[in-house]
């Protein structure tokens, strides 16, 4: 922005600064992280793999500030929210084993939270499963799905 000669001495602009956005790079290092990239796939596996046994998708990704659960569907009446956990291979251990009971009890507590402001009609049951996907390298994934894991 030009300054008029008449006012050059007396005003002064403020410097722009560009502050970076820290979330926008985690997000797409995120993004870029074959990990994620890995997860991702599955949790979409997943979802293809709930829909074709009759779930019908709640809910993928909810979070809130305590933590976030991958899929929430409905099975009948039932209200299940599932886990995906999804690896490369089996080195160090089939991926399932990953949710240990400290991860159960985050999970029941974020189920809670998500029930207190989503709790579809005609909900009866509630179900924890875990879908356990092991993805080799140039080989056919292998879907395990664990119904009332925990």
């Amino acid at each position: 922005m030009a300054v008029p000669a008449r006012l050059g001495a007396a005003l002064s602009l403020p410097e722009v600064v560009t502050v970076p956005d820290k979330r926008a790079d985690k997000r797409a290092d995120k993004r870029a992280d074959p990990r994620a990239v890995l997860g991702r796939w599955g949790e979409d596996l997943a979802v293809e793999h709930l829909q074709a046994d009759g779930f019908q998708v709640l809910a993928r990704n909810w979070r809130c500030r305590d933590g976030e659960l991958d899929v929430v569907a409905r099975d009948g009446a039932v209200v299940v929210f599932v886990e995906v956990k999804t690896r490369s291979g089996t080195a160090f251990g089939v991926p399932a084993e990953a949710v240990g009971p400290v991860k159960a009890r985050r999970i029941r507590g974020l189920a809670l939270r998500w029930l207190a402001d989503h709790r579809p009609p005609g909900a009866g049951e509630l179900r924890f499963d875990v879908i356990s996907i092991v993805r080799p390298r140039g080989a056919v994934p292998v879907v395990q799905h664990l119904r009332g894991a925990f």
